[in-house]
């Protein structure tokens, strides 16, 4: 028997998981570790802790299998997308990551558009500039740290890194690349008119690799680090969302990922590049050689429950809150929720969007707000399906669910019933740590593709279907979609 690791370095843990060649999970382990917030809207980590978190997952899923070093076949790399790691020539890092959730750059943003367009950068890179993008980070050091500038020679991404020190290579994946918006996302490789336009030196950047492609080797100093012998194939992997669809199966045109944890995400594999004209969705290569797709990110999902229920009902199980909203019709009796509390992403890239409940008549109870909540995050889901069918996406479907919402038999039937399309469950609990143990399998040839490998390893465990209040919540979803407009005048004077 053949093993295969995921390696997942994501904000505040990095896990290993152990895969078997039939797919299935023999093992996982976490190292913790926290980032820091030096000043306000700042969001940065020491890349050692990924390291030392990469070294100290491998090792405890090992002890806590039968599993012989020898046996591990190869291992793929997954982990939190956009952050930026500078390291000068001699490989040592220059200053501490600045993550995903930092939003320090706006004025760097702002410079971007000004320099490239902004029309001509959604054009090239398939979205418009955000602070959360590795790019406008790069400016922000330029700007405001020029002595740590002068001496940049290598630019990483977090997971890039950990392959770094597990192999030695400077190399990242095509996934992980495009969300640097540093990428021509149609010819799937760096943008040489952007990162001219830009003044970053293209010696900065690594060589992008396909998710399965084998990008090095275990060096003798990681495997005396890890415990695992040298020389094991490390391949591409992709970003965490990437990888997420990889390990749920979502590959294929009309199979969208949709993951429902603090923030929301919908995820649609494409064969060709889709790019929303007004960057309202994010557009980046699959993990997947040769495959696209698009994302929309919801920014209070699973997140917006857990608000209501500390605020209005602290204490209470979750289970035990929504039980009663079972028996409140679709529509909750004319009440609507808009869960943008902590601004919104998609479709409205609107820092200053604030929640509301709209409707509340003497007649609503507490069943009938709760189930409201669970209705207004559909809602705001929906959005993101609606803006891929008029970017041109084909018709969904499938959806394939994950996140800790999802738990939840009554949210689901919502989500169904207001997307119009059958939801199921898979039989993988790990995404983004499993679609990198997958990609790793298909890049020393265990399979001949992901979409093989998916369909045989990743398998429906549930089906909810649509049921007839699909015509309930297509005239409520209408009424939801007017919240914004009439709302957004009265959040900037809030704010």
């Amino acid at each position: 028997m053949r093993y295969f690791v995921g390696i997942d370095s994501s904000t505040t843990a990095t896990k290993a998981l152990l895969m078997d060649e039939t797919g299935a999970v023999v093992g996982v382990a976490a190292a913790e570790y926290g980032y820091e917030t030096p000043q306000p809207l700042w969001s940065e980590q020491s890349p050692l802790l990924w390291w030392e978190g990469t070294c100290a997952a491998i090792r405890g899923v090992m002890a806590k299998t039968n599993v012989t070093p020898d046996s591990i076949a190869a291992i793929g790399l997954t982990g939190q997308m956009h952050g930026l790691v500078l390291l000068h020539k001699a490989g040592e890092v220059l200053r501490p990551a600045i993550l995903w959730n930092d939003q320090r750059t706006a004025a760097e943003c702002d410079e971007m558009r000004a320099v490239f367009g902004k029309q001509r950068l959604i054009d090239v890179t398939g979205n418009d500039a955000l602070t959360g993008f590795t790019a406008p980070k790069i400016l922000w050091v330029k700007n405001n740290e020029p002595e740590i500038y002068a001496q940049i020679a290598h630019i990483l991404l977090p997971k890039d890194y950990v392959r770094y020190r597990l192999t030695g290579e400077f190399a990242s994946d095509k996934a992980g690349g495009a969300g640097t918006q540093l990428f021509d996302v149609r010819q799937r490789d760096w943008s040489a008119e952007l990162v001219a336009a830009l003044g970053i030196d293209p010696a900065w950047l690594p060589p992008t690799f396909e998710g399965t492609a084998v990008t090095g080797t275990l060096s003798p100093s990681a495997s005396q680090a890890t415990g695992l012998p040298a020389g094991i194939p490390i391949v591409g992997g992709g970003g965490d969302q990437a990888a997420n669809a990889v390990g749920t199966g979502a590959v294929v045109d009309g199979v969208v990922a949709l993951s429902l944890g603090t923030s929301g995400v919908v995820f649609a594999s494409s064969d060709q590049p889709i790019i929303e004209p007004e960057g309202r969705l994010h557009a980046f290569c699959h993990a997947v050689p040769d495959k696209w797709h698009l994302m929309g990110v919801m920014l209070s999902a699973a997140g917006s429950l857990r608000w209501y229920r500390d605020t209005l009902a602290p204490g209470v199980g979750f289970d035990d809150l929504l039980a009663p909203a079972a028996n409140i019709p679709p529509g909750s009796d004319g009440l609507l929720f808009l869960p943008y509390l902590t601004g919104e992403r998609t479709p409205h890239p609107d820092p200053l969007a604030r929640g509301a409940f709209v409707g509340l008549t003497v007649r609503h109870t507490q069943a009938h707000m709760t189930r409201a909540v669970l209705e207004g995050v559909a809602f705001g889901l929906r959005d993101s399906f609606e803006l891929m069918k008029r970017a041109g996406l084909a018709n969904v479907n499938q959806v394939r669910a994950s996140g800790g919402g999802t738990r939840s038999p009554l949210w689901r039937q919502i989500l169904a019933d207001v997307l119009g399309a059958e939801l199921v469950t898979v039989n993988t609990t790990e995404g983004a740590a499993y679609g990198a143990a997958i990609l790793a399998a298909v890049g020393v040839g265990a399979f001949a593709s992901v979409p093989e490998a998916c369909a045989q390893l990743v398998r429906v465990t549930g089906r909810t279907g649509v049921s007839p209040a699909v015509a309930a919540y297509e005239k409520q979803y209408q009424l939801y979609r007017q919240l914004y407009p009439a709302l957004q005048p009265l959040f900037q004077q809030l704010a």
